[in-house]
């Protein structure tokens, strides 16, 4: 890892302050190296630090890693020379002070996090050496020191414990309160020890308890970690010291009351014999009678189980147990979906599943179930979804701890875990692969259906699980490749209709025209092809021809933009971007790129480069034809064509030596960039041009005189150089060629259009199933070319589910950039028809009209944010609610349209006799 001197040898002064050495180019190469070498040695204990985002994206982009508007992720193109930082301001010191909740410390702690983040304050984490990098750099603080902890029980996942479990220690003497903080991976022993050692106790004459919900459970001094005692964040533990000296308190499993956190009855839990009329029956055996009972220590603290009243059903919260918003938004949309409860209220105990190895052996069902009817069984009674949380966490360790994730993400997870646990299928036949070329569609869909229902067979997929065609077409061969894949849910892109001016110069490689700027409006979340088919329309292109992006840099071409694919983003507004018009040819061609060097100013690159494509080019005259008709706009009027030159070496070199040809032509050029594409070549150069040519060496640093007679052997990629004397300006006006426009010239005042103009929810389903092609990397194999190839992909939809889960990517990540866009979605509530997305014409396939009955709102920013949900009551159409953790409240249905819908939860409307489709399944509220 290189890192200069001066970066590394910062200098103190005296007053304490640091100088900063660092340009922000070198700061920003200094931490991209520091993340990669902490990235590649993960280990349990690391530590890393949390940095506000607000200061971090001030950071990012003074170093150039983000500009303004037009964000940059993971772009490794950049002008070597040019300091992105001219007009963006140092970040100054880090403040991390919109992370702090007070400016209280304990003994042991640094200030505490913000453990929530409901009002969007956003944080990033950082390595510890790119934290005492930066630190070194601009001081500030407050110090967030957080450890990197190993999570899961099978598969071990490394992740930052942003938020250690914070409990609230009892002491049953005096009633004081004081703070424990504890890692979710300490061990009950260390829980023992920590509050000893606080209140100067002997471990073997104390008692600690779990007292969540002000239910005691005495905890036992054991191995056993706190996340899998069910410890939650913020909770109240409680501490008991014996009275009685000669009453000796034993922590040992000998006098210990031991919670039962599972009934041992399947058939309990699951809807079998103990439930009668929707209600739970009375346990049997006598080893509860020491506890609560099993149902209300599960979930939620109630010594019983108690049906609600009519009005009220359905309508408890769930306690949020430390940033679990996002999961009690998408527990409330599910126990909210009419088939799974009408499916978990009856005895669904014999689809267990327990040998599936991937899922939890039917624990997470159980769970599950076991939520729902609580609460649908608790009346407004909030419900704390402890034993759910950690059989999650067991089979998603990724969601285990207090640090915030995403509510979609964990759906996806654990409907997945669901329909393991639920999976009719106990052993999954091996099936073949068949080639179905040249078959209809319904026949391929079929069978495709056929095999997946044979290894996956649950409730999950009878609801939730629908049926997309994709279609890959090679680029180069045009095999089609055809398949027909499951879906659990739609996974919307939100088109922007925000749209941004560029700017590009257009050069004809026939010589048919002068150069000129085209200034078109594209889409600003847009990619290249967009840019490409606007300029296309704009100068009527025509079909035999294409359009070849460049950028150029210092008169040279500094990098190509042909992936069409690439986000319009990765151009910058102070670029010079040309368009090279060149026309169709189908064999392989030649890239030529002519570059121009005046001799009367020191031998410097000037002019815009000429790139054009040459059909086997033999000798210099193919090159000084290319030449003379790509200039052949720029002549002056006074010069005739007609008079006549000679191209004998005296002529072209007749005031130079050998010696100084090979002198004039020497100068250093770009590395060579490999690509392919046509254009046209016929006839000789006319006797009146003039101009000298060279020609690089195959090392590219050096040119070469060539001459009409020189023969050529050119590769894919072949490298010119037009000498321009006193006589070639006299005859061409370089103008045209010397000053290009910038992509977009910023104005010091300009209007911004508002960004937020809602977008239709059919525009977003028009953007997904849309024809793209892939990205570079997910090049598709092809069979026929027996390479891999940029395919294009267009989706169609084929069988829809009667649950139609549709995802709004409101969310984009990169290694240095997260992005959340907060465009409104305007989606139907009421009769959302999908009919013509639909491609398959099979009448049995039901309804293609949904209606709306959950969402999972996300409010805020990334790194923070708040979670809720609005749900609309089981059988009543006109009630909807809004669940927010424990606070539950009505909400009028015009309400729940807002920018911050996330996951939209549709249901399909019946058929009726006559075929219309206008009313939803019948539901009806568990009784």
């Amino acid at each position: 890892m290189m890192i200069p001197d001066s970066c590394v040898h910062d200098t103190l002064m005296e007053n304490g302050s640091m100088e900063i050495p660092c340009t922000p180019e070198e700061e920003r190469r200094i931490v991209e190296e520091l993340t990669a070498k902490a990235e590649a040695n993960l280990r349990e204990g690391n530590s890393y630090y949390v940095i506000s985002s607000r200061w971090f994206m001030a950071w990012k982009r003074y170093i150039g890693k983000i500009e303004d508007d037009y964000p940059l992720a993971n772009n490794s193109v950049g002008h070597p020379s040019v300091a992105p930082s001219s007009t963006k301001d140092s970040p100054g010191p880090i403040d991390n002070s919109d992370l702090i909740v007070n400016e209280v410390k304990d003994k042991d702690e640094d200030l505490q996090l913000h453990r929530t983040l409901q009002e969007g304050h956003d944080y990033e984490l950082v390595p510890e050496e790119v934290w005492e990098r930066l630190l070194k750099w601009y001081k500030g603080g407050p110090v967030l020191q957080r450890k990197m902890i190993s999570v899961g029980e099978q598969h071990k996942q490394f992740s930052v414990e942003v938020f250690p479990v914070h409990l609230r220690l009892i002491d049953s003497r005096d009633q004081t309160e004081a703070v424990i903080r504890l890692s979710k991976n300490a061990s009950l022993r260390s829980l023992y020890e920590k509050v000893c050692q606080l209140k100067a106790l002997d471990p073997e004459k104390v008692r600690i308890s779990d007292y969540f919900n002000k239910k005691q459970k005495t905890l036992i001094s054991s191995s056993q970690t706190l996340e899998e005692s069910n410890i939650q964040m913020d909770q109240e533990i409680l501490l008991e010291v014996p009275v009685d000296g000669s009453t000796r308190v034993s922590t040992g499993n000998s006098l210990a009351m031991i919670p039962v956190e599972s009934t041992g009855s399947t058939s309990c839990v699951a809807g079998g014999s103990s439930v009668s009329n929707g209600n739970l029956a009375s346990y049997n055996s006598s080893r509860y009678e020491q506890t609560t009972s099993t149902y209300g220590d599960m979930e939620g603290g109630h010594d019983v189980v108690k049906p609600g009243s009519g009005g009220d059903r359905g309508l408890a919260g769930l306690q949020n147990l430390g940033n679990t918003c996002f999961m009690n938004s998408a527990l409330q949309c599910l126990v909210h979906t009419p088939y799974l409860v009408d499916y978990f209220f009856q005895d669904y105990s014999n689809e267990i599943n327990k040998q599936n190895p991937l899922g939890m052996h039917g624990e997470l069902a159980l769970a599950f179930g076991e939520l729902l009817r609580k609460l649908w069984s608790s009346g407004r009674t909030p419900v704390a979804p402890r034993v759910f949380k950690g059989k999650l966490a067991r089979f998603a360790p990724q969601f285990s701890g207090y640090n915030q994730h995403d509510s979609q993400e964990l759906l996806a997870f654990f409907l997945d875990g669901l329909h393991e646990d639920l999976n009719r299928v106990k052993q999954k036949p091996y099936i073949e692969a068949k080639d179905y070329d040249g078959q209809p569609d319904d026949i391929v869909a079929d069978e495709f259906w056929k095999y997946h229902k044979a290894r996956n067979d649950s409730v999950i997929v009878d609801i939730c699980q629908g049926q997309y065609k994709s279609t890959l077409v090679c680029p180069v061969c045009d095999k089609i490749s055809i398949t027909f894949d499951p879906f659990m849910y739609l996974s919307l892109p939100l088109p922007s209709i925000a749209t941004r001016s560029m700017t590009v110069t257009m050069l004809y490689g026939n010589g048919s025209s002068l150069p000129m700027p085209f200034t078109v409006n594209v889409l600003k979340q847009g990619n290249c092809k967009d840019l490409i088919q606007a300029l296309g329309i704009a100068c009527s292109l025509h079909n035999d021809e294409y359009l070849l992006l460049a950028e150029v840099y210092e008169n040279r071409i500094y990098r190509y933009v042909e992936s069409p694919s690439d986000p319009l983003a990765t151009i910058k507004d102070d670029e010079h971007i040309v368009a090279y018009r060149l026309s169709k040819r189908g064999a392989d061609l030649t890239r030529v790129e002519i570059y121009h060097r005046n001799q009367d100013n020191e031998g410097k690159l000037f002019l815009t480069p000429l790139v054009t494509d040459l059909e086997d080019p033999q000798s210099g005259a193919d090159i000084y034809l290319a030449v003379e008709k790509f200039l052949s706009p720029l002549r002056r009027k006074e010069f005739d064509t007609s008079s006549s030159m000679d191209y004998s070496r005296e002529n072209v070199f007749s005031s130079s030596t050998p010696e100084e040809q090979m002198n004039t032509c020497s100068s250093q050029l770009l590395p060579e960039i490999q690509s392919t594409v046509e254009i046209e070549g016929e006839g000789t150069p006319s006797k009146d041009f003039t101009f000298q040519l060279c020609i690089t060496e195959d090392n590219g640093y050096s040119w070469r005189p060539i001459m009409k007679d020189t023969p050529i052997r050119p590769g894919r990629l072949t490298k010119f150089l037009v000498e321009w004397t006193e006589k070639e300006r006299e005859i061409y006006d370089g103008s045209h060629l010397q000053v290009l426009p910038e992509v977009h010239k910023s104005r010091i005042i300009a209007n911004k259009s508002k960004q937020d103009t809602a977008v239709s929810l059919f525009s977003c389903l028009d953007a997904f199933l849309k024809e793209e092609p892939l990205g570079p990397a997910d090049m598709w194999y092809c069979p026929q070319c027996r390479e891999h190839r940029q395919a294009s992909k267009k989706l169609d939809l084929w069988r829809l589910p009667d649950v139609l889960v549709i995802h709004l990517k409101r969310f984009s990540y990169s290694k240095w950039l997260k992005i959340k866009l907060d465009t409104t979605v305007d989606f139907p509530i009421h009769n959302l028809d999908v009919c013509k997305y639909v491609k398959s014409k099979n009448a049995s396939a039901g309804s293609h009209m949904y209606e709306l009955y959950a969402i999972s709102n996300h409010y805020g920013g990334l790194g923070g944010g708040h979670y809720s949900a609005y749900c609309k009551l089981i059988g009543d159409e006109n009630r909807w609610y809004h669940f927010d953790d424990s606070h539950v409240s009505p909400v009028s249905e015009s309400e729940i349209k807002t920018s911050a819908a996330y996951v939209l939860f549709y249901e399909r409307v019946k058929h009726n006799l006559n075929g219309t489709s206008d009313e939803p399944s019948e539901h009806h509220i568990p009784s």
